[in-house]
């Protein structure tokens, strides 16, 4: 089936930090199980920007431009493949806001944003102005190019997911995304506040967080399916 979407998603800031699988458990669908690293869980704060928003078919000239944050975790679908599961998708584009949570179902919500650049030196800021109250102020500055992530590593598992899975009326509906690896850089936070984790009910993280910066990918966007558990 051929992709509906594209967009070229651009500096994006990957801000990790372990959980406690106990914590995330009842706040992800019981059909989904968590995706475990050496026992533990993960929680990714991104936030980007999509340079370049279209349907498929349109032209380039009719893409529209704007800024997003999204709060994920890690699970596997009743397919038993792996994916990510979205707490919050707050956005600058009423657009995206209408269009993603009548199409995917995602949770997406209104936000006032900002994004400053300066050289390798980013501030980002997010503010939501419908749903539960959620901000984000970040500063990062890029550092040196790391390449891909290689199989197996923890930054492959961070970074390089595939699909989402979104549970609508009880059902679980996964959706796919294709594009290149990320190409990886260093990166370094001179600040961080933010209050979207505990919007989501996740508990303030104990540890620093584990940092990757991307300069971006081009992305194909799929049309979301019920996924059904395999039959043993």
């Amino acid at each position: 089936m051929p992709p509906i979407a594209f967009q070229r998603w651009r500096d994006l800031l990957f801000v990790h930090w372990r959980v406690s699988p106990a914590a995330l458990r009842p706040l992800v669908p019981p059909s989904l199980t968590l995706d475990l690293c050496d026992r533990i869980a993960w929680v990714t704060l991104i936030p980007f920007e999509i340079a370049e928003s279209r349907p498929a078919a349109w032209p380039r000239r009719l893409a529209h431009r704007f800024l997003e944050v999204n709060l994920r975790t890690y699970v596997r679908g009743p397919d038993g493949e792996p994916g990510i599961y979205f707490w919050s998708l707050d956005t600058s584009s009423p657009i995206a806001v209408a269009g993603a949570r009548l199409l995917y179902g995602l949770p997406y919500f209104p936000a006032s944003m900002a994004m400053d650049r300066a050289g390798g030196h980013v501030a980002y800021h997010s503010q939501r102005r419908i749903g539960p109250p959620a901000e984000l102020h970040v500063d990062w500055t890029v550092g040196a190019a790391l390449g891909t992530a290689a199989a197996g590593s923890i930054d492959h598992f961070l970074v390089e997911r595939y699909q989402l899975y979104v549970s609508r009326a009880r059902l679980i509906f996964r959706a796919r995304v294709r594009h290149r690896p990320y190409p990886l850089h260093e990166a370094s936070v001179s600040h961080l506040s933010e209050t979207l984790l505990r919007a989501a009910g996740i508990p303030a993280p104990a540890e620093a967080p584990l940092l990757h910066f991307s300069p971006g990918v081009d992305v194909n966007i799929f049309p979301p399916h019920r996924v059904r558990a395999h039959r043993q």
